[in-house]
């Protein structure tokens, strides 16, 4: 089988899939809206298929252009892909009915039900159907890694890990190639383009720089002297990302508050039951513009913890070692049976959320670093200390306790500089799914 009628097949498979998802969304949508009955909602008028072709037309054209059938995406990009072309299909419709004068007879209620109900079925249904596809070899395609070892190596692992991409790392009889660039010299680079851009139309090319995310940057073209500038910023210092982080904190908060009084109530009397001491742990933690503010956790500590430890370190000294590289040890005795159930799910760090409603905090960021550790954090300091640390962050979802402090200020500062709204939507996510898998701090 060719490589292009390959990619063809599989592409029509996933346009098919989501041609199916968007009839069944209409049927779905319809059934919940004729089933919403209250005096302040009007009736409910049926929509024929056949008179909402047009939306789903338009959806359909929206996912085309996003190219997610053209290129395999990992699932968060593609995620926000689909997201977009949601939302402006959602748009699109609006204004297509308003402009024919046909809204009146088309329930706006239905149509945000329709669009809301694709928003979460498409990336769902595709995670189903790559799962199936993707999991015949044949499906796969087969990518060469041209670069250092070192380099290459962490790619071959992700294309391993990372079924959603549907590639796989090949030497031969490759269907596409991906040039890592870290340390190569430009001839090198130079000369590794021009060889495969003579077997193949496109080539990928990951860039040198590693510490920015190039997917939200703009390139200029200087057309006379055929040379481009890439626009790279701290996303997160701008006063307008700022602002809109700031209401998504307030309005995350505003849901969570319910649950979180819940949650507390329940996990307070247990910790009281089990120790009979103080709910509470607070402590001093550096904040934004190098404030000191206090922070507040669930005890999951002996109240004479630092006897205990100390003990324990005489008898282990091994552990002094561990604590120097990760700053935690890998067994405390200090913790309580409680404790170490909370710090597995990482529930001991709910309380945050009231450093949140004190602006002290945000729903994603930095970690809060012990002042201790300030200079610890050393050419970093200015970057990370400039915005709030937050409950949850990259950190967390990206290997928390078998990652070095080094490596946690890097992505701490990887984070500051490529942050999106979408960026703390998928570490929100990521860290529920942590909770429930119970991969906390040990």
């Amino acid at each position: 089988m060719g490589v292009l009628l390959k990619e063809k097949i599989i592409s029509s498979i996933f346009i098919v899939a989501d041609i199916g998802l968007l009839v069944a969304s209409f049927y779905l949508a319809g059934f919940i809206r004729e089933n919403i009955s209250s005096e302040l909602v009007p009736l409910y008028e049926n929509v024929a298929l056949d008179d909402f072709y047009f939306a789903i037309f338009i959806t359909l054209l929206l996912l085309f252009y996003e190219k997610i059938y053209h290129f395999r995406y990992d699932f968060w990009q593609e995620s926000l892909k689909i997201l977009k072309a949601c939302f402006i299909g959602f748009g699109v419709v609006m204004t297509v009915l308003a402009l024919t004068k046909s809204n009146l007879t088309y329930s706006r209620m239905f149509l945000v039900l329709y669009f809301a109900i694709l928003t979460i079925a498409l990336p769902l249904s595709k995670r189903i159907i790559k799962r199936i596809v993707f999991a015949f070899d044949v499906c796969k395609k087969r990518t060469l890694l041209v670069g250092k070892k070192s380099s290459t190596e962490e790619f071959r692992q992700e294309l391993q890990d990372n079924w959603y991409l549907g590639q796989v790392s090949c030497d031969k009889q490759y269907e596409q190639t991906i040039i890592i660039s870290q340390g190569l010299a430009v001839s090198e680079l130079d000369k590794y383009i021009t060889k495969f851009l003579r077997k193949q139309n496109t080539v990928f090319v990951v860039p040198y720089i590693s510490n920015i995310n190039f997917a939200y940057s703009n390139i200029f073209e200087y057309s006379n002297i055929r040379q481009n500038a890439i626009e790279i910023e701290n996303r997160l210092l701008i006063r307008w990302n700022l602002w809109v982080k700031n209401i998504f904190d307030a309005l995350g908060v505003l849901i969570c508050l319910p649950i979180f009084t819940i949650l507390h109530i329940g996990i307070g009397l247990i910790i009281w039951l089990e120790t009979r001491g103080q709910i509470f742990f607070k402590q001093q933690r550096l904040g934004q513009n190098n404030k000191t503010f206090t922070c507040y956790k669930y005890r999951t500590m002996h109240e004479d913890g630092e006897g205990v430890l100390a003990r324990y370190l005489e008898a282990n000294p091994q552990e002094i070692e561990h604590y120097e590289t990760y700053h935690k040890y890998k067994f405390d005795p200090r913790i309580t049976k409680v404790g170490r159930f909370l710090r597995l799910t990482s529930l001991d760090e709910l309380p945050q959320i009231i450093n949140v409603l004190k602006n002290e905090m945000s729903l994603v960021g930095p970690r809060p670093y012990m002042a201790s550790e300030s200079s610890k954090i050393e050419k970093d300091k200015e970057i990370i200390l400039r915005v709030k640390p937050g409950i949850t962050g990259l950190w967390q979802t990206s290997g928390r306790s078998h990652l070095s402090f080094k490596q946690r200020n890097e992505l701490e500062v990887w984070y500051v500089r490529n942050w999106s709204l979408w960026v703390d939507i998928v570490i929100l996510l990521k860290t529920v799914i942590i909770v429930f898998k119970m991969k906390g701090a040990k």
